[in-house]
């Protein structure tokens, strides 16, 4: 993977919000990161640190107020609607509450053939293509005809990547898609996510608080602290052996079972917040 071209390049992006009066709020400051093609780069910080917003960036949801950002080397950081609309072929995001990102007046099968009908899909392709998907997260045929409330929590994440995967993508925003699931359903869907980008090669930006989470799933990683990149590297470099106190309070953050080693884990993280402070 390391010979492969950047399939996405984001280059000294900040993003500024102004509020009332007039104040300036800088969430980015000069983040630069890359992607490779059915990579995963794992993005984590703390609520606040920015992370959401790069993603949001990408996807155009927030403007860049300076920097660049590159897909397969053709410049979109401040595409027009029309052309935004086209690049949803090839990039696609999943949230992190499964239930509001969904409809809950369609049904599954409408839900999932919505994308591809935008798209200009036959209506017999586009539901064809739903009972695929379905299987391809594997649900039940029959729930195409019921409604996002009739599933658990991590059933509706399913049918939430399997939406983001409909028109087969090439980068997929995963914008802390495990955080609502409780611990046994995180990692089925972070299977199902390894899975099918085994199957289908599309790469991957997961966001996430939870280092552990992001060992789990990603290749590099990236750690972000108040709109800065304090951290990036190989994912055992960077969660096993992490060089910066930021990110070393993070890995202490992790719960582990054993409860001396937690007791040990929350005593050096209290230590690393004092020095941090001084």
């Amino acid at each position: 993977m390391s010979d492969i071209g950047p399939l996405l390049r984001v280059d000294d992006l900040e993003v500024v919000f102004t509020g009332r009066g007039g104040k300036r709020f800088q969430a980015l400051d000069g983040v630069s990161l890359d992607i490779r093609p059915g990579e995963t780069v794992g993005l984590v910080g703390e609520s606040g640190s920015g992370k959401t917003t790069i993603g949001r960036a990408i996807l155009g949801l927030v403007p860049a107020s300076a920097g660049r950002i590159t897909f397969d080397g053709r410049d979109i950081t401040r595409l027009p609607a029309r052309e935004r609309r086209e690049l949803a072929k090839d990039i696609q995001v999943v949230f992190q509450d499964p239930y509001t990102s969904l409809n809950p007046s369609m049904t599954i099968a409408d839900i999932l053939a919505e994308p591809l009908l935008i798209q200009g899909w036959t209506r017999n392709d586009a539901y064809g293509r739903v009972r695929e998907l379905l299987d391809r997260v594997h649900l039940p045929s029959d729930a195409s005809s019921r409604l996002p409330r009739e599933f658990s929590g991590g059933q509706r994440q399913r049918i939430a990547i399997a939406r983001a995967i409909a028109l087969g993508p090439r980068l997929i925003i995963c914008d802390e898609p495990v955080s609502a699931l409780d611990l046994t359903t995180q990692a089925r869907v972070l299977d199902l996510l390894v899975e099918l980008q085994e199957d289908t090669g599309a790469a991957y930006l997961f966001v996430s608080h939870d280092l552990g989470v992001v060992r789990h799933i990603s290749h590099r990683v990236t750690v972000l602290y108040r709109g800065d990149i304090v951290e990036q590297g190989d994912v055992d470099q960077v969660t096993a052996r992490p060089e910066h106190p930021y990110t070393q309070r993070l890995f202490m953050s992790a719960p582990v079972a054993d409860v001396a080693e937690q007791r040990a884990r929350r005593e050096r993280r209290r230590q690393l917040a004092a020095e941090g402070e001084k």
